[in-house]
């Protein structure tokens, strides 16, 4: 059973499966309180003792939700990737017990729309955000990639010959190419914030923020 109150770290996560699973997982690593709601019995099982509650039951029933307090909970993760029927009741059911912060995760752009127009506050799409970002990786210049909603993004990533062996002033990156180097990473040293006198060597690797276009223009510079 969930406890009668929650506090502000205190997690509801529905549905046990991979994704799911390491949401809950990764939350109860950095300290919260999770508790998981799981239609079925040997994935809920699997989970007791793992993260702090485990409910056997069926999100998509009104009266599970009311019976786990979920009203309480600050924040719920609706991870259910079986059923988009169930997902989407799940999480009404949720805005209508009335968190205030719900993360869903859509099967596709219809399911998000869904999703979107019950109430859902983030939408995560996995599998469309992966092949995004590795499709941005597979060039081999970016080594991490991280797309936001407005069409901005950070990257890391080596840096174009055009900087190496000149300070973030002297190569001009910021004013030809409208994106910011936010940081520099040398082998073997700690990570620093960039400044106009920081001089890039050919073994650095930068961290670059701005445009998602923009980025990509420096991106393809040699």
């Amino acid at each position: 059973m969930a406890r009668s109150t929650a506090h502000e770290d205190d997690v509801l996560v529905i549905g046990l499966g991979r994704f799911g699973a390491a949401a809950a997982l990764e939350l109860r690593r950095l300290g919260h309180k999770v508790t998981a709601i799981e239609k079925d019995g040997f994935l809920a099982e699997r989970f007791l003792g793992r993260i702090t509650h485990v409910i056997h039951g069926d999100a998509s029933d009104v009266g599970v939700i009311r019976d786990a307090k979920a009203g309480r909970f600050p924040i719920a993760v609706v991870a259910i990737g079986s059923s988009v029927e169930a997902s989407v009741l799940a999480a009404a059911n949720l805005v209508d017990a009335g968190v205030q912060d719900i993360w869903g995760k859509a099967l596709s752009p219809e399911h998000a729309r869904i999703l979107d127009r019950i109430g859902i506050h983030h939408i995560v799409r996995p599998e469309a955000d992966t092949g995004r970002r590795v499709a941005h990786l597979v060039g081999g210049r970016m080594q991490d990639y991280i797309e936001f909603d407005d069409g901005f993004a950070i990257v890391k990533m080596r840096p174009p010959s055009e900087t190496i062996g000149f300070t973030l002033e002297q190569s001009g990156i910021r004013s030809k190419y409208g994106v910011t180097v936010v940081g520099v990473k040398a082998p073997g040293e700690d990570f620093t914030y960039a400044v106009p006198s920081t001089k890039v060597s050919a073994h650095d690797v930068l961290i670059v923020s701005g445009p998602t276009t923009l980025i990509e223009r420096l991106a393809a510079r040699p």
